[in-house]
């Protein structure tokens, strides 16, 4: 298995480096003992089912993360990758850091800040030293230790694409809730009232064929692709892992799903990972 130590200095980041690991697909552990390690090492690694962990060592363990380093070695002798990622940042951003959140530190039952932040980094010093990796939180916001985070884990261009999760449905049955973008499609031609046509539905050649011979279809096809094409990075570089598009006509039956459909193919070829569903296909 692949093996990776999230530790460092309160306040330096760690909690959304292991967000980010989780988004990747990493099993995810907080604290757990040092000595147990190897313990739950071999029962993950027997299941079969996990390839990638992370653990979370820090402070809040005390005791429990001595003999660390006996631990790390006994699991790499039996075969894992142990990757150690050490986050912190300078004395001056960590104070502020813990004033925004007006927490206590955890080095210290009492005492200031200050002194609390001096006698973690003497207690973790053996920890940074055998890191594989050092990372400086300084200067960097949410988005950009995410990046750089995954960036470590999957290589700079092997980060999981944005999953877009494209829905058709009928403004008749409501307006889904979990929707980031809305387009109405209510002003493109409707099948329903051609005879011949109206007991299909979108994903009949002849109904697709009847929506996207249309002039406008053609020219919306083209703006919303333009747009989409254009906000994907931003969504991708902000952070966001999943995006949904709902496209919505009448009774979600026809022209929705055509659009929708239509997706499918303009973005096959794009780096994003597109799922489709007729919501209310089945109800028009």
């Amino acid at each position: 298995m692949r093996i990776v130590i999230i530790t460092g200095l309160s306040g330096s980041g760690k909690s959304t480096a292991v967000k980010a690991l989780e988004d990747e697909g990493f099993f995810c552990l907080d604290n757990l003992p040092a000595a147990l390690i190897p313990t739950f090492v071999d029962l993950v690694g027997k299941s079969g089912e996990v390839r990638d962990v992370a653990l979370v060592m820090d402070i809040r363990g005390k005791d429990f993360f001595k003999g660390g380093e006996t631990v790390f070695q006994r699991i790499g002798e039996a075969g894992h990758d142990v990757e150690i990622f050490f986050f912190e940042a300078t004395d001056q951003v960590l104070i502020r850091r813990f004033s925004e959140t007006r927490r206590r530190h955890p080095a210290l039952e009492s005492g200031s800040v200050p002194e609390g932040i001096r006698v973690e980094r003497e207690q973790l010093a053996w920890l940074r030293r055998l890191a594989t990796m050092v990372v400086d939180t300084s200067e960097l916001n949410v988005h950009q230790l995410k990046e750089q985070v995954i960036a470590s884990v999957k290589g700079e261009q092997g980060a999981r694409q944005m999953i877009v999760h494209v829905q058709s449905f009928g403004y008749r049955f409501g307006l889904p809730l979990e929707s980031d973008l809305v387009f109405d499609v209510r002003f493109l031609p409707n099948p329903y009232f051609i005879p011949e046509l109206k007991e299909f539905s979108g994903l009949d050649p002849q109904v697709r064929s009847y929506v996207l011979g249309k002039a406008e279809t053609a020219a919306f096809l083209q703006k919303l692709t333009d747009m989409l094409e254009f906000l994907f990075p931003y969504y991708i570089r902000e952070g966001k892992s999943y995006l949904t598009i709902s496209i919505g006509c009448t009774g979600g039956r026809h022209r929705s799903v055509v659009m929708a459909e239509e997706l499918r193919d303009l973005f096959k070829h794009k780096k994003v990972n597109l799922e489709i569903v007729h919501r209310d296909i089945e109800k028009g």
